[in-house]
């Protein structure tokens, strides 16, 4: 990539001067360097059109980059808004929260997308249930409580089921969502969004009047390998009360269908009955309505008053602006406003008493809600045609889902007509724009059928971008709600940024450039393995035998053995992997790691205030020796003067007098001199340690 600045500081002068002293070097004729030589005038011209080309190259501006960029598949990411699961605690009646409602921690706002329900079940109890018998894990529900529990023993298996049971759960065609905190001990790799989990498959099952039925669920947790979202769509059946248990509940359960696990699942938390926010603030929202007559806006911003009504009166026309009726028997376009309790507002429209109303069309009403800050600079500019206009926004940080214009022009009669318009719409005659979200601005491409129209802001919320990936565990308030909720969330925020800049998005092309993607050397081999979906990868070589061309490729899992061996479902998951991606006639033998203990004798002498210092230098051995658990990878030499130092580094050693290090089986390990030299695929570990330790008297 070129960079923006100074690619080449040389003057004219400079590269004038250079040019004549290579002369020499390709010529001994020319001889004549005086201004009056035709060459030198030719020489002179060459000069100055490599300095202004260098001058040219050198002014690579943003724009000219980012075309650049979006030549090779890489355009700026639109920013997005952190999302969160909030949980509610001490929720004594059922609660609807409107849209917008907003839940604040410190400076940071969170809302609602839509009318969320506060139920008041929650989770009673969690089972296992293995070979007819059950296993109490419902402290796993408790916050203050961090025990870890392997839902399904020790050895998972075809038919165990894990049964959550509530006091209630949500009407039928809802959704519960569930969030599972598992213990991620060995790092693993991320699960395709779509494709079969390697390792297991579970039924769900929600007991009904009619017994146990299944139903749909989007699994982020993966069958409880990682930390994720469980979210459980109840089915038309309503959800019955199961007695076959110590304590009635309301029970859903899960049961393994296929238990190939290479690590036991370990839960730390369950939490349920939550529900989305987003982290932004809304300060227009455009919501649309596609039936006539009597429409409901649950709506929080609403409360504040400022809200305009638009309705469409033809099919594919504009909007015409209704305004609030002051009188029952008023004529022209009104609507009539009518609230029941916090938040709930009904709009009517009544054709015979006012004598206009929407029609049955498509998107027929919509309703804009403002907060002040928005009203009071809600209006943006006009269209005036030239290319690339720039209109300015009263605020920054945009959130580009939810951000809309309407356009006001005048019809036929010279009366006002509405369009609502969103970035980056192509259509023919209308308004094409893009949206900056960062700056806060709008470039207009293309003014179509709306030169000298007039541009307002119709949906509108800002976002603090990644600052919303709030941690764990952390407390939210809000208004409008009964005392003694509370609220908080069981997981991180996640996805909150801003749209990416050019520096970002070239870093992200570099980035890409050294991403192998089709494996050639070693490194690219390990590389492509240690990130292999699904999989625990904690340690790869690989090995290139190009007289064969053959690559041997030793890999350790990450699981729960002491000593972990490669299961043939790792196997055939690495062999996919690099199938793709290997050259055509390289041959690929993926091996399992074997273990080799080194034996350790020796004399070591402390100094007489560390008598009892034989643990501290065994561990020191220890340490030296492990390549199981150490960062010490396949095949790296053991080397005896590391071993020997680290031993007499020690604040109780005064000499090692005698050392000596043995591997126990030749065959997977050499010693050569005093070092140790392990196979492709070995793996050292303490074995025998046998020392003497004295006490050095000077």
């Amino acid at each position: 990539m070129l960079n923006s600045k100074n690619l080449n500081k040389k003057t004219f002068d400079e590269r004038y001067n250079e040019a004549l002293t290579q002369i020499p070097l390709y010529t001994d004729e020319w001889t004549n360097f005086n201004a009056s030589d035709p060459g030198i005038t030719i020489l002179e011209s060459l000069t100055a059109f490599e300095t202004l080309q260098a001058d040219r190259i050198d002014q690579v501006t943003a724009p000219i980059l980012q075309n650049l960029l979006r030549l090779v598949g890489f355009s700026p990411r639109k920013g997005r808004c952190a999302r969160l699961l909030l949980a509610a605690e001490h929720v004594k009646e059922p609660v609807y929260l409107p849209a917008n409602q907003q839940f604040r921690i410190g400076e940071l706002c969170f809302e609602t997308n839509r009318v969320a329900l506060l139920n008041t079940g929650h989770l009673t109890g969690i089972y296992g249930r293995r070979d007819g018998e059950y296993f109490d894990y419902s402290y796993l529900c408790e916050k203050e409580i961090k025990v870890p529990g392997f839902v399904f023993g020790e050895h998972p298996k075809n038919g165990d089921s894990v049964w959550f049971c509530a006091s209630a759960l949500p009407d039928p065609g809802e959704e519960l969502i569930l969030y599972i905190n598992v213990a991620d001990r060995y790092n693993r790799n991320d699960f395709p969004e779509k494709g079969r989990n390697t390792f297991a498959e579970m039924k769900w099952e929600c007991y009904t009047g009619e017994g146990f039925t299944e139903v749909h669920v989007r699994d982020c947790s993966n069958c409880f390998l990682m930390s994720g979202e469980i979210r459980i769509r109840m089915p038309q059946e309503a959800a019955a009360l199961y007695r076959d248990m110590k304590e009635p509940a309301y029970v859903i359960r899960a049961t393994l269908t296929r238990a190939d696990y290479d690590v036991r699942p370990k839960l730390t938390q369950v939490q349920g009955f939550l529900f989305e926010v987003w982290q932004k603030k809304t300060l227009s929202a455009c919501t649309t309505f596609h039936k006539p007559g009597n429409v409901r806006l649950f709506s929080d911003l609403a409360e504040e008053g400022y809200v305009h009504v638009y309705a469409r009166e033809e099919k594919g026309g504009s909007y015409r602006r209704y305004e609030y009726a002051t009188s029952p028997d008023i004529q022209g376009r009104y609507y009539e406003l009518t609230k029941e309790g916090y938040g709930m507002h009904i709009y009517s429209f009544d054709k015979k008493r006012h004598g206009y109303a929407p029609e049955k069309v498509k998107n027929a009403i919509r309703i804009v809600a403002y907060t002040e800050e928005m009203m009071r600079s809600y209006a943006i500019g006009t269209v005036l045609g030239y290319d690339r206009q720039t209109l300015k926004l009263p605020v920054r940080h945009v959130v580009a889902d939810s951000f809309s214009i309407i356009a006001e022009r005048l019809d036929e009669q010279g009366r006002p007509v509405y369009d609502f318009v969103r970035p980056e719409r192509e259509e023919n005659g209308n308004l094409y724009y893009h949206l900056y979200e960062n700056e806060g601005t709008i470039c207009i491409e293309d003014a179509g059928d709306f030169i000298g129209a007039q541009l307002y802001v119709a949906g509108c919320a800002i976002t603090n971008g990644p600052e919303g990936n709030i941690r764990s565990g952390s407390v939210l308030t809000t208004d409008h709600v009964p005392s003694g909720i509370q609220f908080s969330n069981p997981g991180v925020g996640t996805g909150g940024c801003f749209r990416e800049q050019i520096p970002e998005v070239r870093k992200r092309f570099v980035d890409d450039l050294y991403t192998p993607y089709t494996a050639v050397t070693a490194d690219d081999y390990e590389t492509i393995v240690k990130h292999t979906p699904q999989l625990c990868i904690h340690k790869v070589r690989a090995d290139m035998d190009e007289e064969h061309n053959r690559v041997r490729i030793a890999v350790k899992p990450g699981t729960d053995e002491e000593y972990p061996h490669l299961s043939e479902i790792y196997r055939k998951v690495i062999e996919q992997e690099l199938e793709n991606r290997r050259l055509l006639t390289t041959r690929i033998e993926v091996i399992p790691p074997v273990y080799e203990p080194v034996n350790v004798r020796g004399t070591v002498y402390v100094k007489p205030v560390y008598k009892n210092c034989r643990e501290q230098i065994e561990q020191v051995i220890r340490e030296q020796i492990d390549y199981i658990h150490s960062d010490k990878n396949f095949g790296d030499v053991l080397r005896f003067n590391e071993v020997f130092h680290a031993i007499e580094d020690l604040e109780c050693v005064e000499f090692v007098y005698a050392l000596s290090l043995q591997p126990q089986h030749s065959n997977q390990a050499k010693l050569k001199e005093t070092d140790i030299y392990p196979a492709l695929n070995c793996l050292l570990y303490p074995g025998t340690i046998s020392l003497e330790i004295d006490v050095h008297v000077k």
